[in-house]
């Protein structure tokens, strides 16, 4: 290809690119922007991803960044699929240092050449704007091509399964906590402190996760955060219009404020929330318990505090039916359920696991198997990472970081015997 160097007074370079068939070479890679794309400026969010899953670029004041991720360090020739509308545009792109100027003639569905880029092993981040006074153009695809040998290229490829939706939500982590088998559990007791810059917008932080459901604290909004708890119904429906009434999840109480009703979409059951202002930096305590009533029902119940304000509040408490068992399944998890939100980094250090059994003995949990979802195990998306650090395991995902963390391995925290619970009973809010 020929380029014309333009003068810019940045470290980067400029080039104009022109229409242009795609290099030959060894492999492409078709990267849809459905299910690879985000804005990133100048706020996650935005209407440019349309229903068509085309990319519609229509103001020079917003970024939307496409990302895949490379094997290897490599040399990429770059370009993409699009067209302008009655008459022609310009698009600027910023990957690897460089930046690029590229003209979409009128009408044309050709695909653009952008140029070559080498890139480190890793996420790349392709940048792409609309020029000032440009017309809107479209975007379908970006073209990946490179002669680098056995060169592996990640990205969500299809939209099978409805994976564009899932694979901008990017992958959910867990940890699967050892706890002891030859016991009647009742109680299950940790902690999470969420780094500070690392709780943006749609992330659940699970703490307390167990057979039957899930309980934790999440990101709703700019000013709004709640902590969560909920039990699935023993019958198997994402419409909770469609369970039997023997088979309904029941309220039995609920703390001061909580919101307790039925939910669906993720299976049905019921759902209890309130508001609560939580901070990063700061670390939260959650208590769960299940115990059964002796008449082939299970009584779920759970708590939430401000570990340094020594609170306990009432969040909820479910009676489940067709359930005759204690807990089990002890677990966390870290998700993001936003898809205009995937592009960000979040972590949290899970720490201070303990389970009670019926005769009232505590057990610390120190060892936990790291997993992953179908997004992870798929290779749709490899920015994920678990492990453990000192006292604590931590869980990060999203925001397109290139070191990933190996799943299904076990690892194990530092004990904390000295931060066993100390709970008054009788005191716990009922």
């Amino acid at each position: 290809m020929n380029f014309r160097l333009i003068c810019v007074f940045t470290l980067a370079c400029a080039f104009v690119c022109t229409p242009n068939s795609p290099h030959a070479s060894a492999d492409e890679w078709t990267i849809p922007v459905a299910g690879n794309a985000f804005r990133t400026a100048p706020e996650p969010g935005g209407r440019g991803l349309r229903r068509d899953g085309n990319l519609s670029l229509r103001t020079s004041n917003e970024t939307y960044s496409v990302f895949f991720r490379v094997s290897d360090e490599a040399k990429l020739n770059l370009a993409f699929e699009g067209r302008s509308g009655e008459s022609a545009g310009t698009i600027e792109i910023q990957v690897a240092d460089q930046t690029f100027a590229c003209d979409v003639p009128a009408d044309t569905s050709d695909s653009i050449s952008i140029g070559e880029v080498s890139v480190p092993a890793g996420y790349v981040k392709v940048d792409l704007s609309l020029k000032s006074d440009s017309s809107p153009i479209e975007i379908k695809q970006l073209i990946v091509n490179s002669d680098s040998s056995d060169l592996q290229v990640d990205y969500v490829k299809t939209n099978d399964g409805n994976m564009f939706y899932w694979g901008r939500r990017g992958p959910s982590v867990h940890l699967a906590y050892r706890i002891p088998r030859e016991v009647d559990l009742t109680y299950a007791y940790s902690e999470i402190i969420v780094p500070v810059g690392q709780d943006p917008i749609g992330t659940y932080f699970m703490a307390n996760g167990f057979g039957e459901g899930y309980f934790g604290m999440q990101v709703n909004s700019e000013t709004e955060r709640r902590v969560l708890f909920s039990i699935w119904s023993p019958y198997r429906t994402d419409d909770p219009n469609e369970i039997p009434e023997e088979d309904r999840v029941r309220t039995l109480a609920k703390g001061k404020d909580v919101i307790a009703k039925d939910f669906g979409n993720e299976g049905s059951g019921g759902q209890s929330f309130f508001r609560y202002p939580w901070e990063a930096g700061r670390t939260y305590r959650f208590l769960t318990e299940v115990k059964p009533d002796g008449k082939g029902n299970t009584r779920y119940t759970s708590w939430f505090g401000d570990k340094e304000k020594d609170e306990w509040l009432l969040v909820a408490s479910f009676q489940r039916p067709k359930t005759d068992k204690h807990l089990t399944g002890f677990h966390s998890f870290l998700e993001n359920f936003s898809p205009t939100q995937g592009h960000l980094q979040r972590s949290a250090q899970y720490a201070n696991q303990w389970v009670c059994d019926t005769d009232g003995n505590w057990h610390e949990i120190t060892r936990a198997k790291f997993t992953g979802d179908n997004t992870a195990r798929g290779r749709h998306r490899l920015d994920y990472a678990g492990g453990s650090e000192d006292t604590h395991f931590f869980l990060q995902n999203c925001g397109f970081f290139s070191e990933t963390v190996q799943l299904d391995q076990t690892f194990q925290r530092t004990s904390t015997t000295e931060s066993q619970p100390e709970i008054d009973w009788k005191q716990l809010p009922r």
